[in-house]
């Protein structure tokens, strides 16, 4: 199966660069389940995504093209380029819908794998950092001798202070004292998690890496991964990649932390050197006990569907419906009531969705679940307690390295 998996993945591939054979090779294929796995699910999402930015690109230049041409020559030129621009204009879409036409029909084969969201930058930068309620603000040593003056603030950190500065008027405004559930002597922190250390398990995938910074003379690098998280140190060096700079890892490491003493996951990418230190090509540090409190969700990603074989089984240690529970209790939201014909209500909105699922066998067993996800995926649009919840997703983060600061590796 490894081999099938490799020839797979490498057909993906040549489909992706668009030569004609490999599309049509791509296209002849129904996917076969038993075939599919978390990678088929990547490298169609990376197919979308490349998709939507040539739309994008082709969308600017267009309006590029239009402007340039209203800027022409005097006011007579100018009419006479906005007629031809409108007589353009009309071929323009002809040509666009004949493209697009012949494509429609091998989407709709692809669209049988499930896809997640790839995000172009770092979760922090989509979900406003996660302090949506816990702001961190960095302690700093105070400044005793001159020889601190050329310190950088980075250095004179101590510590980090995480919470909350809320002002607001005694007795409550009437509007917030009238929610249900609410205590008016507790003011505007309730529904917080109690502040006892807790114990998670940290699992980290590590997909790939590009366009590393070389590190050895040959203008290549041998990189491998580094991970640093309170007590545990990991250095994967024996299985470094030898002269790539866009290495594909693939790899998951657990580790077992507390929170809030061990909050600051670090992953590094190592230039593997035979002889000497190895050297550092770049850093990236997560804060994990933001993602964890938040309301946005960011442990493990809402995916699309619900499945419970197959490579896209549900990942999270919660079901759906669990969690839909427990987002409405916490945000005292009323529901949800599950009802006959698909049907769920949580607070003043109704979701739909399918009822049974199949198991591997291929029986069909009534379900909640579907129902619950859909109203996950948009929890945003329920009303005071909704926000977006983070999908399904694999996220890019820069690479930075101390030593040349604010310069990507």
């Amino acid at each position: 199966t490894e081999e099938e998996k490799e020839k797979k993945k490498k057909k993906k591939k040549g489909g992706g660069g668009g030569g004609a054979g490999g599309g049509e090779e791509v296209e002849e294929e129904e996917p076969d389940e038993s075939m599919l796995d978390w990678w088929s699910k990547y490298f169609a999402s990376i197919e979308t995504m490349k998709e939507q930015l040539r739309q994008q690109e082709a969308a600017a230049a267009e309006a590029e093209e239009k402007e340039e041409m209203e800027i022409g020559e005097g006011s007579k030129a100018q009419a006479k380029n906005k007629d031809k621009d409108k007589s353009k204009a009309p071929k323009d879409d002809k040509k666009k819908k004949q493209q697009l036409v012949p494509e429609l029909p091998e989407k709709k084969n692809k669209q049988k794998i499930d896809e997640l969201k790839v995000f172009n930058k770092e979760l922090e930068a989509e979900f406003d950092n996660f302090e949506d309620w816990l702001h961190t603000f960095n302690l700093l040593r105070g400044k005793i001798g001159d020889n601190d003056d050329n310190a950088t603030e980075e250095e004179r950190i101590v510590g980090r202070f995480k919470g909350s500065i809320c002002v607001y008027k005694v007795p409550l405004p009437e509007d917030i004292t009238k929610e249900a559930g609410y205590d008016p002597t507790f003011g505007m922190f309730q529904g917080i998690p109690s502040n006892d250390p807790i114990n998670v398990l940290v699992r980290v995938y590590i997909v790939r890496a590009t366009d590393l910074h070389p590190a050895d003379i040959n203008g290549k690098a041998d990189p491998y991964i580094a991970i640093k998280l309170g007590k545990t140190d990991i250095k994967d060096k024996e299985n470094y990649i030898s002269k790539q700079l866009n290495p594909v890892f693939g790899k998951s490491f657990d580790i077992e932390a507390t929170f809030p003493m061990e909050s600051m996951l670090t992953v590094a990418v190592y230039d593997w050197d035979l002889v000497g230190t190895d050297d550092l090509i770049g850093e990236t540090k997560i804060d994990l006990e933001n993602r964890f409190y938040s309301k946005h969700r960011a442990t493990c990603g809402v995916s699309q569907t619900y499945s419970i074989h197959g490579y896209n089984t549900w990942r999270d240690p919660m079901k759906p419906s669990q969690i839909l529970s427990k987002l409405c209790k916490e945000g005292k939201v009323d529901g949800p009531h599950f009802g006959p014909g698909g049907r769920v209500k949580v607070a003043n909105r109704v979701f739909t969705g399918p009822t049974e699922i199949e198991d591997e066998n291929g029986q069909k067993k009534p379900t909640d679940e579907h129902l619950a996800l859909a109203v996950l995926r948009h929890w945003e649009d329920i009303p005071r307690a909704g926000c977006r919840l983070v999908p399904e997703h694999v996220e890019t983060r820069p690479l930075l390295n101390p030593d040349k600061p604010g310069i990507e590796q």
